[in-house]
């Protein structure tokens, strides 16, 4: 069934290949990005059932704004596909405090200002589906990614909790943490390197940053075919809550589990005994 598909960061990379493939399925899209044009471009120019919009995510206005174009278009809004982000890298000390609050900003804050534009319209609907595309770096931090990860734990920490408040008003979540796809991510001019410089680090900066750009147009995973399994979720009576998307990332999440598992285990001598006295008050 044709369904109201909203998109963030639908200009390039994954968000384009999302709003792609799902005019492609004869859904109806609300493509935005903080540059309309370049968004009608990536999807090939007008369509019927195509709205391109102006979306900064860091806007509240602009999210509202989207969301009722979406309404005054199609009359509703069934999904929202949280997809705008980017990479901040470097190690924590060199990253400047602008450019952490610049990371949560546009990672955590963005997507919450689009969510909280677009709740309203689920709630009254009483139905709806959330998407937030998070990260592997979202279950597993790495070297070099403090920032980006910190606010990808965060969208996780966010998802999880808001399934449990929209739940009630037919509303479902999915937090999709993809591993390496072959998209804009890492394309020149889109990851951010550290403002700071700091002498013990100089070493190790520079051959980080080496080692990521080398990534680029190497990723293992296609990021077309994540965009269709994003439609079969779309499509699902009980959507999937977290989708680990791509070998990679399943792998990891596999790992993590075990080392929480293990670190559970390990700390149950001294953890479970922390309980209050009553006897000794």
């Amino acid at each position: 069934m044709s369904k109201v598909i909203l998109v963030t960061g639908a200009g390039r990379g994954l968000g384009a290949d999302i709003a792609r493939e799902a005019l492609t399925a004869g859904h109806q899209v609300v493509a935005t990005g903080r540059r309309p044009d370049e968004v009608e471009k990536a999807l090939g120019g007008p369509k019927d059932n195509l709205l391109v919009t102006r979306l900064d995510v860091t806007s509240l206005e602009d999210a509202e704004a989207a969301a009722q174009a979406a309404v005054d278009r199609f009359g509703r809004i069934d999904v929202l596909i949280n997809n705008a982000g980017y990479l901040v890298a470097g190690y924590f000390e060199e990253i400047s405090p602008a450019q952490m609050r610049q990371q949560f900003e546009t990672n955590l804050f963005g997507p919450m200002n689009v969510t909280r534009a677009v709740l309203p319209i689920l709630r009254k609907q009483r139905a709806g589906h959330i998407i937030t595309i998070t990260s592997t770096a979202g279950l597993v931090g790495m070297e070099f990614t403090s920032a980006y990860a910190a606010s990808k734990f965060a969208e996780e920490g966010w998802m999880e909790s808001l399934r449990y408040d929209v739940e009630p008003y037919g509303i479902h979540t999915t937090a999709v943490e993809p591993g390496y796809f072959r998209t804009e991510f890492l394309v020149d001019g889109s990851p951010t390197w550290p403002e700071l410089s700091i002498d013990d680090y100089t070493p190790r900066t520079a051959p980080r940053i080496e080692g990521i750009k080398s990534i680029n147009g190497k990723q293992a995973g296609d990021p077309a075919k994540l965009a269709r399994a994003l439609l079969i979720i779309v499509d699902q009576d009980k959507p999937l809550q977290r989708f680990v998307a791509g070998a990679d990332a399943i792998e990891a999440a596999e790992a993590k589990a075990k080392e929480l598992l293990a670190q559970a285990n390990a700390s149950r001598e001294l953890g479970d005994n922390l309980a209050y006295d009553d006897a000794h008050a």
